[in-house]
């Protein structure tokens, strides 16, 4: 009884995130940092996102990750019937499917380091799935490869100076991958604040652990 309430609570907590973060998705971060013009390249939900990692990763310590990989699921359905509703089919298909390997990724790393300082498991685990995320989300999104998908965004694949400063060009979606990271990047290193105060709150159950 006590594992489904938790359950239930990290499967809300992950929904919560979905959500917020394909709403703030449609608005832009108004502002200028070092000359780049942060609107044309990050939305808010760029900064709420990362936080499902968190989620994660505490129902990994917690309860393992058989449980973890539940609520990624949860998160994943939510996610794939907002973007349903609110995008393109092929922004649809690149968002469900960069959450659900990203977090499944997240999952992996955080196992394999999990004995070894408290932060490495966290940190590498975020890190390595908003990587993976972040490929897979924009190559599919924009992409011409990925053409089958759905219609290209002549937009997005047209050359710009990178970040809008540099004298280098690329197709404006790589800026956005490149900001998006930076933003996850910087989150991830936040979150372990977070994760390290509630470490004493968030013990491992043994039983649920074992049958991960």
């Amino acid at each position: 009884m006590l594992n489904k309430r938790y359950f239930f609570i990290y499967s809300l907590l992950m929904t919560t995130i979905v959500v917020a973060s394909n709403f703030l998705v449609q608005h832009p971060v108004n502002g200028v940092l070092a000359g780049i013009n942060l609107a044309d390249l990050l939305t808010f939900g760029a900064f709420t996102y990362p936080i499902a990692f968190l989620v994660t990763d505490l129902t990994n310590r917690q309860f393992g990750s058989q449980v973890a990989r539940r609520v990624v699921l949860v998160g994943f359905i939510a996610g794939v019937l907002l973007s349903i509703l609110l995008a393109t089919p092929r922004i649809a298909v690149a968002s469900g499917t960069a959450f659900l390997v990203g977090q499944l990724l997240d999952i992996s790393v955080f196992n394999r380091l999990r004995q070894q300082s408290w932060w490495k498991a966290p940190l590498m685990g975020s890190l390595i799935g908003s990587a993976l995320d972040t490929v897979i989300f924009f190559s599919l999104s924009f992409a011409p490869v990925f053409g089958f998908i759905g219609p290209n965004d002549d937009f997005a694949i047209a050359a710009a100076p990178i970040l809008g400063v540099m004298t280098a060009e690329a197709p404006r979606w790589i800026s956005w991958a490149i900001a998006d990271f930076g933003v996850k990047m910087l989150i991830g290193v936040i979150m372990l604040l977070p994760y390290g105060a509630l470490m004493s709150v968030v013990r491992p159950m043994p039983p649920v652990a074992r049958s991960a």
